[in-house]
């Protein structure tokens, strides 16, 4: 185990912790022993006994720190991708029309399917390497393209290896229930069955650390994905729920009454849902990727889930569908120009509340005890994070104390 003691120094800390808004320390400092962080507050205050036994030291020159950024809610791994339908959308095609066609969802899972491991790998290895370039240290990777056995098993292998090969946190999502395959035409009870079946399955192979659904008029049903939620509880598996994004179907009270780690969407979630969230700890997983391309007006409940105190975690929703961006970045703006939050809720929303919503208690702040996953920027504050878009101020990233070289 590595207890080598290392300092950064001459910093302006965004640490998110405490009370001073963003955790600001103006002239800060942090040290950190092998990868986690041991003490962080203001460089006039280092404790002398530390500095004795340090063994490397960081000079930032002014600059801006901030926790690694996270990215809570992906689907990054998949075969080919969906830019036809999107042209035939602006041409006035609908959703269900291009589906019926053999487009949406199943024109994926075919492409997924049909593709190689080296092939899924490589392509997800990019779009991964594109968020750490803007300094995403830790990763969500939802499953949901295969929906068989075979093909679940495939892709979150797939994701599991980018966080082994990568320097890079990396958290597998089970979305089983996540489209009805084809070969399960009309017949969706019979593969909610599947999917619970597969669960403990993928489980024993160590490919899964939490259970999604999509709980929709187009996905399944509120009885459907409580099957789902109660074949994760029996395996000791938290959920996350996909709940709430074209109409209300009471999935966030549903998933709040498993103590699910978050509700992602939310667009049409209720008063009755924000309260069943509030008395849970569930995070509210605000995705403006996928409102901007849906071209969505049903802007989500913010100043309610403000005025009920449930967190608001924000995230890119990578999927090629319906949110192809790969800039986190960027959905610091969005969450600011489209859904309102203030620059430093939607910087809170990718790091402290994005590790909540997939149940890291070790990251997102900079504080004693946490991992020393952050970031260094060329701003001078961190509300420029979310004002400017189109340009990546990311310097340098730090995971578990090591610099990550791009």
């Amino acid at each position: 185990m590595n207890h080598d003691l290392t300092l950064w120094r001459h910093a302006k800390l965004a640490t998110l912790h405490g009370e001073a808004a963003w955790g600001w320390i103006e002239h800060g400092a942090m040290l950190a022993q092998g990868e986690t962080l041991l003490w962080v507050g203001a460089e006039s205050a280092l404790p002398k006994e530390l500095i004795q036994r340090l063994q490397t030291s960081h000079d930032l020159g002014g600059a801006l720190v901030t926790p690694g950024l996270i990215d809570c809610h992906t689907h990054l791994v998949y075969g080919g991708q969906r830019a036809a339908e999107f042209e035939l959308r602006l041409q006035g095609a609908s959703y269900e029309a291009i589906a019926r066609a053999g487009g949406g969802i199943r024109s994926t899972v075919a492409a997924t399917r049909t593709a190689t491991d080296a092939q899924l790998l490589a392509s997800a290895r990019q779009r991964a390497q594109a968020l750490m370039a803007e300094g995403v240290t830790t990763l969500e990777i939802k499953s949901g393209y295969g929906l068989s056995l075979e093909h679940e098993a495939r892709c979150l292998s797939v994701a599991r290896q980018l966080g082994q090969s990568l320097p890079l946190s990396v958290r597998t999502t089970y979305l089983g229930a996540h489209a009805l395959p084809p070969e399960f035409e009309g017949q969706s009870d019979a593969y909610v069955d599947a999917v619970c079946a597969w669960m403990p399955q993928l489980q024993a192979q160590g490919l899964v650390d939490a259970v999604d659904a999509f709980c929709e008029n187009i996905g399944f049903t509120l009885a459907q994905t409580r099957r789902v939620f109660e074949a994760a509880r029996n395996l000791g598996l938290p959920v996350k729920l996909h709940a709430e994004q074209l109409s209300d179907q009471g999935g966030a009270a549903l998933a709040a009454e498993f103590g699910a780690l978050s509700c992602d969407h939310i667009e049409h979630l209720s008063n009755q849902g924000i309260a069943a969230m509030a008395q849970s700890g569930t995070v509210a997983v605000l995705l403006p990727g996928a409102y901007y391309f849906l071209r969505d007006t049903h802007v989500p409940p913010i100043a309610a889930l403000r005025a009920a105190g449930v967190p608001m975690a924000v995230s890119t929703d990578h999927n090629p569908g319906t949110s192809p961006s790969l800039s986190l970045l960027l959905m610091l703006n969005m969450a600011c120009t489209l859904f309102r939050l203030t620059p430093e809720e939607a910087l809170r929303g990718v790091t402290v509340h994005a590790a909540r919503a997939l149940g890291l208690q070790d990251r997102g702040q900079l504080v004693a005890g946490q991992r020393a996953d952050f970031c260094v920027w060329d701003v001078g504050h961190p509300n420029e994070l979310a004002y400017w878009f189109g340009r990546n101020p990311c310097q340098r990233v730090f995971v578990g104390a090591q610099e990550r070289l791009p």
